[in-house]
Order: C-alpha cells, then sequence, then structure tokens
C-alpha cells in the first residue's frame, strides 16, 4: 500500500509508590509482573508496585 504508515508499539510498566502515592512510568521489563513489589521510590524510600502494564502506539 502506497499511503500506510508504520506503527510502532511500545510497551511500558506504570509503578505506584504505597507511602506517598507517586507514580512512575517506565519501559517494561520481561520480568514485570502486576501487583508485585518493585524497587523502593525514589522520592520517599517507600514501597512501590507495579499497577499497569501498558502499551503506547506511535505512527510514522
Amino acid at each position: 500500500m502506497i499511503f500506510s504508515k508504520k506503527k510502532i508499539t511500545t510497551a511500558y510498566t506504570l509503578e505506584k509508590c504505597t507511602k506517598c502515592q507517586t507514580l512512575t512510568k517506565r519501559k517494561f521489563n520481561v520480568s514485570d509482573i502486576l501487583f508485585a513489589e518493585a524497587p523502593n521510590c525514589s522520592s520517599c524510600d517507600g514501597l512501590t508496585r507495579i499497577e499497569k502494564i501498558f502499551g503506547e502506539t506511535v505512527e510514522l
């Protein structure tokens, strides 16, 4: 097709701190599991959990 656009989907993981409620978006890792504990929060050193795994599509 002459006018078709390429689409690229990138997977992301959203982490939420249980103490200060800060949300952090980062690229998805194969070992990510929903509601699993993640590294400590960078702002308050509280416990973070993986809240969401999603993809964003960009047309080129």
